[in-house]
């Protein structure tokens, strides 16, 4: 059945995409759709079932560690639409090059201003296992273009699917706002009808002059990009292990001495060279062994109690 959709091609913003729906019965066992459908089964399944992502899906998710995922997501996007508009005009990958309609920087932009306030670029880096993620994305859009709807394939349609569940979840566990401030990422609206959109996609994909060859190097590089989101996933389970009950409002969670001292916020600003306070617990542990300040705390307990003690009497 032809159908219309609102949006825009190749940086032409706001023209008009006519297309018909691809039928299921119509694709073939070697279109890109159903390689990367197929090839990437294994990944997809490991990936949701993360300790991470079960967590989520089940609302335990702390909100720190969701702003933490909202800030790998901004270093993540950053690099993958760069590179989308490094490549808008390669044949290789200009048919899937929907800048209205998927395009997240801005959204998460909003995400960020929302979790941290305006000064956010202060108060975020890009971690580990992003970085990984990161560097590759640039190497493909830089060295090897045709490779870059792996990545894009990956994230997008991901977002429009199980995308969608997540922020029914985030927005009920974390008690967010019903204008989806915070959760701007997950909202499409230049995308009408997700499942149209999704057959329109896959039909530029399967639409894509490309090799045998090409086309498994394409399953490979999803594959790998599945991997990359996963040492993500096991990243934040580690820093959420480490985290104790948060601060009031959103505010930074203070790190208790125990676990990886490297996973405090305040010591992870101290290894990238940010002038700051130092940790809260290790600060307060440190002045509590000085002689002077153990003759001050006595001598306020010692006040405390004879105050108690005049109270009771």
């Amino acid at each position: 059945m032809p159908s219309v959709m609102e949006g825009s091609e190749g940086g032409e913003e706001g023209e008009n995409i006519h297309y018909e729906e691809t039928e299921d019965d119509s694709v073939s066992p070697t279109d890109l759709s159903e390689l990367l459908k197929e090839g990437t089964k294994e990944s997809h399944d490991r990936a949701e079932n993360t300790q991470f992502v079960k967590d989520f899906l089940k609302g335990r998710i702390k909100k720190e560690l969701f702003k933490l995922a909202t800030a790998a997501l901004y270093f993540t996007y950053s690099a993958l639409e760069e590179e989308m508009d490094r490549n808008k005009d390669n044949p290789v990958f200009a048919p899937l090059y929907f800048p209205l309609e998927l395009h997240r920087r801005e959204a998460l932009v909003k995400d960020m201003e929302y979790f941290y306030g305006e000064d956010w670029k202060e108060k975020i880096q890009c971690s580990e296992a992003t970085q990984h993620y990161v560097d590759r994305i640039h190497h493909v859009g830089q060295h090897e273009p045709e490779l870059l709807v792996a990545h894009a394939y990956t994230r997008y349609m991901g977002d429009l699917s199980g995308g969608q569940v997540l922020k029914k979840v985030a927005q009920r566990a974390l008690k967010l706002p019903s204008t989806e401030e915070g959760i701007q990422f997950y909202m499409f609206e230049n995308i009408s009808n997700a499942q149209q959109f999704k057959q329109l996609y896959r039909a530029r994909m399967n639409a894509l002059d490309l090799d045998k060859n090409t086309k498994e190097r394409i399953v490979e590089e999803a594959n790998r990009a599945f991997r990359f989101n996963m040492q993500v996933f096991d990243e934040l389970d580690k820093i959420g292990m480490s985290l104790t009950e948060e601060a009031q409002d959103g505010g930074v969670p203070v790190h208790d001495g125990k676990g990886d001292l490297r996973k405090c916020p305040y010591y992870a600003d101290k290894l990238a060279g940010k002038a700051g306070p130092g940790c809260p617990y290790h600060t307060a542990m440190t002045l509590a062994k000085q002689p002077v300040v153990q003759l001050i705390l006595a001598a306020c307990v010692a006040v405390a109690a004879g105050a108690a003690a005049w109270y009771v009497m």
